[in-house]
């Protein structure tokens, strides 16, 4: 049976993985007590439900994990199963600020600050992040990008090609999106905004669209902007990246961005397996 340990940094995503392995079919069980863990398989193998496989999510919270873990690892293995461990991180600062935003308390707070306490859980864990088959940084995902990862890397499809490419349109009123690979600013492009009949639409609509893509101007920038993606995508592949977020914007993120980010979006589908369209301030653009 298939057993992965999800474990990592508090505040890195381990409950998003959770999940989605979840709705992937693996059972999942968060904080088991580590001494528990090959009797818990044990049962799981013997009760004749079909599973993908085991989660068992373990972290700093079980205190007496870090006493135990690798003699777990080892028993389980030794019964005849595959144990695998995906170790989240996320840069510091990212962290501190995600704890500031929802203001718990870190499960490491030993009477010091969130920052003091993250840099002892990163001392705790420094070990088994060594030992980790799979290392997963979610600094600059998204809750939906890293479900996306997570289940490409346990159905055994992110390699071959496949970057996962996500081509959003936004407003720069509303601020450029965090997760952004590549920005974009098609703000200097013909706006329907000011001709009354396209205002109320989207970059979706046949007339805004044309509008938005039939001039010379328009045809120009694409004529530059799409070699340049064609030239950029493979490097990103090249270096590690699996996951990359092609950011478009214009003024209020209704008109001239959506109509450029599906163009962008149907040209790189023709090349590249996984693209995915998307509008964030589609609805907000007139007001």
């Amino acid at each position: 049976m298939r057993i992965i340990i999800i474990t990592g940094m508090s505040g890195s995503g381990k409950s998003t993985a959770v999940r989605a392995l979840e709705d992937e079919g693996y059972y999942c069980i968060d904080n088991l007590p580590v001494r528990l863990f090959k009797r818990f398989v044990e049962l799981i193998d013997k009760s004749g439900e079909s599973f993908q496989g085991i989660v068992l999510v373990a972290d700093i919270r079980g205190k007496e994990f870090f006493k135990g873990y690798e003699l777990a690892f080892k028993k389980i293995v030794n019964a005849g199963h595959t144990v695998e461990i995906f170790f989240f991180d996320t840069l510091d600062d990212i962290l501190v600020r995600r704890y500031s935003e929802t203001r718990r308390r870190h499960p490491a707070d030993e009477d010091c600050s969130v920052s003091e306490a993250i840099v002892l859980e990163r001392e705790r864990l420094s070990v088994l992040r060594s030992l980790a088959t799979r290392v997963i940084d979610t600094s600059d995902f998204t809750v939906h990008q890293l479900k996306e990862l997570v289940l490409r890397i346990v159905r055994g499809d992110e390699q071959n090609n496949q970057l996962a490419i996500e081509v959003q349109s936004f407003g720069f009123k509303y601020g450029v999106p965090l997760e952004s690979s590549i920005v974009m600013d098609v703000r200097f492009l013909p706006n329907p905004f000011f001709i009354p009949e396209l205002k109320e639409g989207t970059g979706i609509d046949d007339s805004v669209r044309d509008y938005v893509l039939d001039n010379v101007t328009s045809a120009q920038f694409l004529e530059y902007f799409f070699p340049l993606l064609d030239m950029l995508l493979p490097a990103h592949l090249k270096e590690g990246k699996s996951y990359l977020t092609i950011s478009i914007g214009c003024t209020g993120g209704r008109h001239r961005s959506v109509a450029i980010a599906e163009a962008t979006g149907m040209h790189l589908q023709e090349l590249w397996p996984s693209v995915r369209i998307i509008h964030r301030d589609i609805e907000k653009g007139l007001k």
